[in-house]
């Protein structure tokens, strides 16, 4: 009988045992990925594809080149870009940041903001340079150069039996396609730990002299989004050649920016510049094939360049390492019709964020693919780039991008002191120097000030280090001394407050009259406990000033048993207008852990309210996840599920696994970061959630949800 009931229980275990697998080396990783290997069979201009290490990207057309710019002009552009990478036009004018700078009244007091200002004149002039430069450079395009037998050039509609492949495993991109009935066959590798792109081109074309490869190079255009490249001002720019018998170096000089790229090859081939800015590797007649690396490099430092061959070794290892390292996810075995487009979603999205988002900085909304907001990057998203590294055990490629803090630093503390507060203020729209960029909208955001806080605690808790706490103290306390300081008692009803001025993450409300929006509120909390809590760890006194806006922030805005989006605007829920962007009042309970401010019903009724009624078409692709993380969080792993496939098109994923907006903005990052934070927390849970599998997945059985080496959030 005893053994009868032994093998019952066992037999049930075994059972339910692939639901609550999370124990490492249980998943076949390369299987996993080699399911979701990228395959494009026809000329498609929102689906090139990228391969890139983090700091450096370059895209592709479907020859696996940028052999056709011009056609992906209208989708998504082909870049070449690199985070060092950045030039500014000729400020002629002398335009100082402090002809950006508009007075605004906090509690009496004048605060200067940098804004956009619209009246014509100096002061908009200076403004506009100053939201332009720096901006992001497209370094080079490099791409075929195709010849009929009639001497006209090939074009893109000549092309025939196109087929390219990307894995993510190995980090190749394989195209074939033909020109007639002429074979061509591409392989294009980024080196991990150079700014370098390698190719192998193997064409009977290549032999009757019909086949070269052309780099060209652009001006820039210093547009708000688009690749960057402005091919109708040769006599801005000059590029300077000096070739050797299997290499070459070509000086770039942009005003007063400068650069090189470095080319090498294998084989006989000769390199020309037919007019300015415009080159071609011909290769020897008799060759069937040739083989070329081209680096690009700020200074002219000296050293062999990686050829082909050992760029591909290079690639395969690495690419290996990340996947068999960190976290993976393994949906198969599910019967939910919807999860194997989930899975594919995971598997690119950690491949486009490892080769986007992995760098020394925080990234722009569109990575190193082509430029949007100039090519700035956003630091209230940069939680949304960085964090599911954490999350997903790749902690060191968070921290990369974190030193980023410490370097802007001064930038940040003189910030803050010309408004009249303590501590650093982060900028907003932001480049490698720290500057503010003038903007009516993100000047005045604060969402991003607890983010160094929230993303430090994050590599501690993974670490459990001293010496990370020592690491980072610096900015994690200077961080906090701002907020205790940017909020202002309110002697009247004996609290703290915060704003105006200020815009919330729901970029909806004007800064002058906005106050007390409930996601700032319970993440000023947060992150005041929180870096009061690395004080202790480090055996510090505490900071009376950040307690006693602990004690006395005010409570979460509520009305009629729903929270508000601010204080200051009771009618969050009669006017349309305050029922569109970022839905982030239901991630005061998603993005965030409950410290004490939240009423779980009120949350509940609110997350209710704003499912049924939210004007869903205007959001962005970082709410979908939010406001999964936020029902998985209530106990609704259903409605997480939904909210990750509600049918909205900003909620779209390419081929290529990019998130796409819209017209204007065809890829946006964030929202495959939001996707991969979502995911760890519906699979290893959040600080108190359930002691079950995959606590925000559904329980029915309609999930098979395998899972190894994920963190749970706070």
């Amino acid at each position: 009988m005893k053994y009868s009931f032994l093998l019952i229980v066992l037999t049930l275990f075994c059972s339910i045992a692939p639901q609550c697998s999370s124990r490492a080396g249980n998943i076949d990783r390369k299987s996993l990925v080699n399911k979701h290997i990228v395959h494009i069979d026809t000329i498609d201009i929102l689906n090139p594809l990228t391969v890139g290490n983090g700091r450096f990207a370059f895209t592709a057309d479907i020859t696996g080149l940028q052999t056709f710019p011009e056609l992906y002009e209208k989708g998504i552009p082909l870049g070449t870009q690199s985070e060092w990478g950045w030039h500014s036009f000729p400020d002629t004018e002398g335009f100082k940041f402090g002809e950006s700078l508009q007075d605004y009244d906090y509690y009496g007091r004048k605060v200067p903001f940098s804004v956009q200002i619209r009246t014509p004149g100096r002061n908009s002039e200076a403004v506009n340079y100053l939201r332009q430069n720096p901006h992001r450079l497209h370094l080079g395009m490099i791409g075929l150069d195709i010849i009929n037998p009639d001497g006209s050039p090939v074009k893109a509609d000549e092309i025939s039996y196109t087929d390219q492949v990307l894995d993510p495993w190995t980090g190749e991109l394989h195209s074939k396609f033909r020109i007639g009935n002429v074979p061509v066959e591409v392989t294009t590798f980024c080196h991990q730990g150079m700014d370098l792109i390698a190719a192998r081109i193997k064409s009977p074309l290549i032999n009757r002299g019909l086949l070269r490869v052309r780099i060209s190079f652009p001006y820039p255009t210093g547009q708000h989004t688009d690749s960057g490249c402005d091919w109708t001002k040769p006599d801005k720019h000059r590029s300077e050649l000096t070739p050797g018998r299997t290499s070459a170096s070509i000086r770039r000089i942009i005003d007063g920016t400068s650069y090189f790229m470095k080319l090498g090859w294998k084989g006989k081939a000769n390199i020309s510049e037919n007019e300015p800015h415009i080159y071609y590797l011909q290769p020897a007649k008799g060759a069937s094939q040739i083989s070329f690396s081209c680096l690009f490099t700020p200074d002219n430092k000296s050293g062999d360049i990686p050829d082909f061959n050992s760029t591909a070794v290079n690639n395969k290892s690495s690419w290996q390492q990340f996947w068999m390292s960190g976290g993976a996810v393994d949906l198969s075995g599910s019967t939910d019709p919807r999860a194997p487009e989930l899975e594919r979603r995971i598997v690119l999205s950690q491949y486009l964020t490892r080769i986007q988002c992995a760098g020394v900085y925080p990234p722009s909304e569109t990575g190193l693919t082509f430029n949007s907001w100039y090519g700035k990057f956003h630091l209230e998203m940069h939680y949304w780039h960085g964090i599911h590294f954490a999350l997903w055990n790749r902690t060191d490629l968070l921290e990369r991008s974190l030193g980023y803090y410490n370097n802007i630093k001064e930038k940040a503390r003189e910030t803050a002191g010309r408004q009249g507060f303590e501590g650093l203020r982060w900028p907003k729209m932001t480049d490698p120097s720290g500057k503010d960029s003038p903007s009516s909208v993100g000047s005045f955001l604060i969402w991003q000030q607890p983010h160094i806080i929230y993303m430090a605690e994050l590599c501690y808790r993974n670490n459990n280090d001293i010496r990370l706490l020592e690491k980072y103290s610096d900015i994690v306390f200077g961080a906090a001394d701002f907020m205790a300081s940017f909020a202002w008692y309110d002697s009247l009803n004996d609290r703290y407050v915060l704003g105006p001025p200020m815009i919330p993450a729901q970029e909806r409300f004007p800064a002058e009259t906005t106050m007390n929006s409930p996601f700032e509120l319970a993440y000023w909390q947060w992150g005041l406990k929180t870096a009061c809590e690395w004080r202790k760890r480090l055996r510090l006194g505490p900071r009376p000033e950040w307690e006693a806006v602990i004690e006395k922030l005010s409570p979460l805005p509520q009305k009629d048993g729903l929270y508000l989006s601010a204080e200051s605007a009771p009618d969050s829920y009669t006017n349309p207008r305050f029922l569109s962007d970022h839905p982030v009042v239901i991630g005061i309970y998603g993005i965030l852990p409950n410290s004490g401010m939240i009423d779980f019903e009120a949350m509940k009724r609110t997350f209710s309210y704003v499912w049924e009624h939210w004007q869903w078409n205007d959001t962005w692709g970082w709410d979908f996840p939010m406001t999964a993380m936020t029902a998985a969080r209530l106990g609704l792993p259903e409605k997480a599920i939904d909210a990750l496939f509600m049918d909205v098109e900003t909620n779209t994923f390419l081929s290529n696994g990019h998130n796409y907006q819209n017209k204007s903005l065809k890829i946006y990052l964030p929202g495959n970061g939001a996707l991969l934070t979502a995911v760890a927390m519906m699979c290893a849970g959040w600080d108190g959630s359930p002691e079950v599998n995959a606590p925000g997945f559904p329980q029915d059985g309609t999930w098979n949800v395998k899972w190894e080496g994920l963190k749970k959030i706070p």
